[in-house]
């Protein structure tokens, strides 16, 4: 079930969250994302918030679907870049065997301990074989909320490979390292790539 509290925070902070991630170019992660994805890939944005990293996939030529359980999320990824962004929450269902990529950039440690297995069990059913997978989350143990209220899972590297594995994923890459969000705290953070066996 979707954390109400998490998705209010974002409807009210959706302005300054989408100034604090505002970028005139991809990322490094998205940049090796997208290197791996075929001509013209069909790719799931899932938790896109303003959906600048779909911004950044519609203009290398890719077809991004950004969805986000923020309503005002969803407007300023409309407003913003004139995506056909949508609302659903994880728990929505996804077509079957859609999608070649599916970008997944912290989003999901906001889905509970339990259900993140059955998020990416989903995952896996939307993406066509041989689709590539980005997840990034946070590493940690245990669960909290921030200053704003918003509700976060912790994973281990490890644990999240498995996760990943138990799916019917393989992971081909990690990237460790430590970035400032929203709340102003260091935390540190991981970027798994992985492919549907």
């Amino acid at each position: 079930m979707s954390d109400s509290e998490t998705i209010r925070i974002y409807d009210e902070k959706a302005g300054d969250y989408a100034a604090r991630f505002a970028s005139s170019s991809p990322s490094g992660s998205l940049q090796a994302f997208m290197a791996l994805l075929p001509v013209r890939a069909r790719v799931l944005d899932w938790g896109c918030g303003p959906a600048t990293a779909s911004a950044h996939m519609q203009d290398a030529g890719f077809d991004p679907d950004p969805v986000d359980a923020s309503p005002e999320m969803v407007a300023l990824a409309r407003t913003q870049f004139g995506l056909n962004a949508r609302c659903a929450t994880f728990s929505d269902p996804l077509p079957s065997a859609h999608y070649d990529g599916a970008w997944v950039n912290f989003s999901l440690l906001h889905a509970s301990r339990a259900a993140l297995p059955g998020h990416l069990r989903q995952l896996h059913e939307a993406l066509l074989p041989g689709a590539i997978l980005h997840l990034g989350m946070k590493r940690g143990s245990g669960e909290q909320r921030d200053r704003f209220g918003r509700f976060y899972v912790f994973y281990q590297t490890s644990e999240l490979t498995k996760h990943l594995e138990a799916a019917g994923f393989q992971v081909t890459h990690t990237h460790e390292g430590e970035e400032a969000g929203l709340a102003g705290t260091i935390d540190p953070f991981v970027l798994l790539l992985s492919k549907k066996a």
